[in-house]
């Protein structure tokens, strides 16, 4: 069977946020279509999707390496921060966007909380994410 470690990264984030968006109840919240993506950003996101897209890139991030919590999630969306003539610095994405996502897959039952260790994959979101690629693979 064919495995999200198999197919890139990019293909299958893109086909789990159309599935994500038709199949479960994942909605954008209502200050989504303002806010940036991290203080390393000017502007917010142009994709009017950018919300299923985020939401199925930390699932992929809590399958490939869970137990994970939202600050090493808020490492991994992060970037390089502009500071006009001083270097640059490394800074963290958006934690409210990572607890919304979160807490929606938890909510779709994809993704289930340990006490302390942070979120991980249920067999439902593994069979998921697994299908997913299966498909894009064919």
């Amino acid at each position: 069977m064919t495995t999200a470690y198999d197919v890139p990264a990019e293909a299958l984030i893109r086909k789990m946020a159309e599935k994500l968006k038709s199949e479960y109840n994942i909605t954008p919240p209502e200050w989504a279509a303002w806010v940036k993506t991290g203080v390393h950003k000017e502007r917010q996101p142009d994709d009017p999707d950018w919300w299923y897209v985020r939401v199925a890139a930390v699932l992929r991030k809590v399958y490939m390496r869970g137990p994970i919590g939202t600050e090493k999630l808020r490492g991994y969306f992060g970037g390089r921060r502009n500071r006009k003539v001083a270097p640059h610095h490394s800074c963290k994405g958006s934690g409210a966007i990572v607890r919304a996502s979160l807490h929606q897959l938890e909510e779709a039952g994809l993704l289930t909380a340990i006490k302390g260790r942070g979120r991980v994959v249920t067999p439902a979101g593994q069979s998921f994410v697994d299908n997913t690629a299966h498909e894009l693979a064919k």
